[in-house]
């Protein structure tokens, strides 16, 4: 899949990082993760980290498909909000998830205190109203939220002004947040997994030869053989492929970045991600050197030559949509792009089995505006049913809802 447009700020900050050679000769292994991007190497880390074998193998170079286009921002809060997801899947089931990305994002922190200077930085996350109609709906979501122990306080428009110089009429303000850069983030746990003897191989695509109730076997496109205990699909949007049944819909998203700002027109924002009430969504959040990232303008275009066209006039209405809500705010643009991205009906990702290939073929499929903080959860329920364990959010995040 073509999965970007223009220039993605994280290829043109970092480069190419580091070089892993493809697959050059037959390999057996318990877990085949099959995606080079952040979610395969999250739950390639956690696998081998608890002593599991585990080899990795992507299509393209390492973190180049949506890692490189992805604005990276971590949040515990769903597109979905809690009380949507309390009527759809009653409250227990929708409290679970909530929390389960809250403590996704000290998880993501750990993994990032390992490795060397991915911008990885906690952060608050500012949810708007767009629209005065959208705030008693917003007062009753921040109450459930607080019912449940997660922890938040209300913004007045006069707060908003003050401390961000945001027009809206009332926000959730959470303290539970992050930002990371998503291509280093991946290059750097892979070429640490490499050196542990992990083996992992860019430019090999496998496909499935054989699911069998002990094993899987793949086939790379030059004929050498993989063997696992199980595979891992993590390809992104792209896993929609190995599936005959439609989970998602395919959309395209925008975003640009600007040079570095000075701290007074930063203000509130150096440490503040900010996202609102309507869909889709306008979202900004800083970088650790002072630029701001700014994204949404999401449409339901997925044929790259016309993504390709719209990157300069999409770059154009986030600037303006900015404007709008910040009025002290009159930036540039300095690189703009476009993306894919999968949008689930309820927000949710969709990680396990699928009936179409039986136990051994587990699938990652971090879909939706949580995409690292899902992956991050992911990575810890698929280590659970490789180890046969229960876990609790396996049915929720099953292709069982889907029926």
């Amino acid at each position: 899949m073509d999965l970007k447009s223009g220039t993605p700020y994280w290829a043109i900050r970092n480069g190419l990082m580091h070089a892993f050679p493809p697959l050059r000769q037959n390999l057996r292994c318990e877990v085949a993760v099959i995606g080079g991007g952040i979610s395969g190497a999250l739950i390639a880390d956690e696998l081998a980290a608890h002593g599991i074998e585990t080899a990795l193998f992507e299509q393209r170079d390492i973190g180049w498909g949506s890692t490189a286009a992805s604005t990276a921002l971590l949040q515990y809060e769903i597109d979905t909000p809690l009380l949507e997801l309390c009527r759809r899947y009653g409250q227990d089931a929708a409290v679970a998830a909530y929390r389960a990305c809250a403590d996704a994002i000290p998880a993501l922190q750990s993994v990032a205190h390992g490795l060397r200077d991915v911008d990885f930085a906690r952060c608050d996350s500012l949810y708007y109203a767009s629209k005065p109609r959208h705030c008693n709906a917003l007062r009753d979501e921040a109450a459930l939220r607080l019912r449940h122990g997660l922890k938040l306080r209300w913004l007045d428009t006069g707060e908003l002004a003050a401390g961000y110089g945001l027009r809206a009429p009332g926000a959730i303000l959470s303290a539970c947040a992050a930002r990371v850069d998503p291509y280093r983030m991946t290059l750097r746990l892979l070429a640490r997994l490499q050196r542990r003897g992990i083996a992992v191989h860019d430019r090999t695509r496998l496909e499935l030869v054989r699911a069998g109730s002990r094993s899987v076997e793949l086939r790379s496109q030059d004929g050498l053989r993989v063997r696992a205990g199980h595979a891992v699909i993590a390809a992104g949007y792209a896993g929609q492929h190995w599936i005959r049944q439609r989970l998602a819909r395919n959309r395209s998203s925008y975003a640009f970045v600007t040079d570095p700002l000075d701290e007074a027109m930063l203000d509130g924002l150096r440490d503040t991600l900010v996202w609102e009430t309507a869909r889709p969504y306008l979202y900004l959040r800083s970088t650790g050197d002072g630029r701001l990232l700014v994204g949404g303008a999401d449409d339901a275009v997925d044929r790259p030559a016309r993504r390709d066209r719209r990157v300069p006039g999409k770059a154009k209405k986030l600037v303006e949509a900015v404007a709008h809500r910040f009025p002290r705010l009159a930036l540039q643009p300095v690189f703009a792009w476009g993306g894919t991205f999968a949008e689930t009906a309820d927000g949710l990702p969709w990680f396990g089995a699928h009936p179409q290939h039986g136990p051994r073929v587990l699938f990652a499929m971090a879909y939706g505006g949580n995409g690292i903080t899902y992956s991050m959860i992911g990575a810890g329920l698929l280590r659970a049913a490789i180890e046969r364990r229960a876990h609790p959010l396996a049915q929720l995040f099953s292709f069982e809802r889907s029926r």
